[in-house]
């Protein structure tokens, strides 16, 4: 009796161990270096940005934290150095508020009188909400489409002298598989205060545009030189317990019981931040472009990535909402 209840409850501590292995996703594991890499991460006051930031500093890149909140992320950067091991001398915070262009510009050009090159460019920043109503940024955007979207597509064209200086750049968009939801991203549903959807539909529009950016970037610039290396993906990082997660209105106030339950059904942020690594360091996708991945593989996506020409026009709408058309 004594024996078949231990075996029973082996039995299950070893469920409960394969299942949170399951939940946890794919891990990086490649032996691969960032030794002498310029990195950008862009969100990287915390979450997977952090995580992100932390693993290529620690393998060796130097990593430039793009970031909002400029004190929050100097404690972040703190808290790597003292608690991972990071190292302090190259892991740099630049402030950049995507709700506003002007410090994109800024952001950009502080760290051109830095560096001549990047290396590896983490567009990670985002947030859930712009709000209950649909508000414009200063620039006449609407908030959250600037945030997730709109702002790292300025940050990208801005940086593509660097991108093509480096011998082999990658530029990863963390995405979300929220992007399926999306119902389109046309600038007369995008910018419509009467289809501003608070809840889901707005960030699914945001995430689906970053998809898209990969897509449009790659065809734009092996147009503009055949022989660029710069390759652009897209990825679902997996359902993370974050801060974003954290103040959502069904988690804000959870029971301490469901909470240990999300917790254990939901990655990391360590977990969160394998499929970007994956795509920003491994030899397996060296030379893939335009593409979305979850879980370290390529993985289907929304309709409207497909369509080349949704993508350009995306893309020719966003250099005019960025007043990049000279």
């Amino acid at each position: 009796m004594l024996i078949s209840l231990c075996f029973a409850v082996l039995l299950v501590y070893l469920s409960r161990v394969k299942l949170r292995q399951y939940f946890r996703g794919a891990q990086f594991t490649e032996n691969v270096s960032a030794k002498k890499k310029v990195a950008i991460v862009t969100g990287g006051s915390g979450g997977i940005g952090s995580r992100i930031a932390c693993e290529l500093n620690k393998r060796g890149a130097k990593v430039y934290l793009f970031c909002r909140n400029v004190e929050k992320a100097k404690r972040v950067v703190k808290a790597l150095v003292n608690d991972d091991g990071a190292v302090a001398s190259r892991l740099i915070v630049i402030e950049c508020d995507f709700t506003k262009l002007a410090t994109v510009r800024s952001a950009v050009e502080y760290f051109q009188s830095r560096e001549t090159r990047v290396d590896i460019l983490v567009n990670n920043a985002g947030i859930w909400s712009g709000g209950p109503y649909c508000t414009l940024t200063n620039d006449g955007n609407e908030t959250l489409w600037q945030s997730n979207y709109l702002g790292h597509f300025l940050l990208t064209q801005l940086l593509l002298p660097q991108l093509q200086y480096s011998s082999a750049a990658r530029v990863i968009n963390v995405s979300s598989v929220c992007n399926w939801w999306a119902d389109n991203v046309a600038k007369d549903t995008v910018y419509a205060m009467e289809k501003y959807c608070p809840k889901w539909r707005t960030y699914c529009r945001s995430k689906l545009a970053q998809v898209m950016h990969a897509v449009a970037m790659t065809n734009y610039i092996r147009e503009v030189d055949p022989n660029s290396r710069i390759t652009f993906n897209s990825c679902h990082p997996g359902c993370v317990e974050t801060d974003l997660v954290r103040t959502l209105p069904l988690c804000s106030n959870m029971p301490n019981v469901l909470m240990k339950l999300r917790q254990f059904f939901l990655k990391t942020e360590n977990d969160g931040a394998q499929t970007p690594l994956f795509l920003a360091l491994s030899s397996e996708v060296e030379g893939v472009s335009g593409k979305y991945f979850n879980e370290m593989k390529e993985a289907g996506t929304h309709p409207l990535a497909y369509d080349l020409d949704a993508c350009e026009t995306l893309f020719e709408e966003s250099l005019n909402a960025c007043w990049l058309r000279k």
